[in-house]
């Protein structure tokens, strides 16, 4: 429907679309709704007027008193019931957009939902993915902390621990000549 961008996953796009879908047709409900509240206010308007209009060239034709006001009281009747048609007219056309708006919503909630829930289980998916991966993360980073002579590989940074090996090899091997040296140059009883 709209052009987003390629980072934006399918989840994303498919909810947007819906939740737009649903907008889309909301407004249209709202607007025919609006439009026929707006043409009955014209149509009321154009009645007040051609019965004033009436009204006041009886007032202004009457000959006599008495006449202006039969005049003016045989139009306050009829105002008073076309006010009142327009009142229920209202009350219709309120009532008509109220279902309509329901209507529309009903249409649109089951795939809105599916929409929502499909878009809830990526971010939830992707949000235990980058914890994972973060946790992952700490964990070597604390190895590499607690083992400052380590290198990434896992091989002795300098050569500490071979040297330390050939030292304690070097030890072994003086003490065991050592020990060769005295029995061999002791005195035999």
């Amino acid at each position: 429907m709209y052009p987003f961008p390629q980072s934006v996953s399918p989840a994303v796009r498919t909810h947007m679309d819906a939740q737009t879908a649903f907008l889309n047709d909301m407004s249209k409900s709202m607007f025919r709704s609006f439009q026929q509240i707006c043409d009955l206010n014209i149509q009321l308007v154009q009645t007040m007027l051609e019965e004033s209009t009436l009204a006041s060239q009886q007032v202004l034709s009457a000959d006599r008193q008495t006449e202006i006001f039969t005049a003016a009281s045989s139009r306050a009747q009829p105002a008073t019931e076309k006010l009142r048609a327009y009142q229920q007219h209202i009350s219709r056309l309120a009532a008509g957009a109220q279902v309509e708006l329901a209507r529309v919503t009903e249409q649109h909630v089951q795939n809105t939902t599916r929409t929502a829930r499909a878009l809830v289980d990526e971010v939830a998916r992707t949000a235990a993915e980058e914890t994972e991966r973060n946790i992952r993360t700490q964990q070597e980073a604390l190895r590499n902390a607690t083992d400052p002579f380590a290198r990434g590989n896992g091989d002795a940074r300098g050569d500490g621990d071979a040297q330390r090996g050939q030292m304690e090899t070097r030890q072994g091997a003086q003490q065991a000549a050592g020990q060769n040296g005295r029995t061999a140059g002791a005195p035999t009883h």
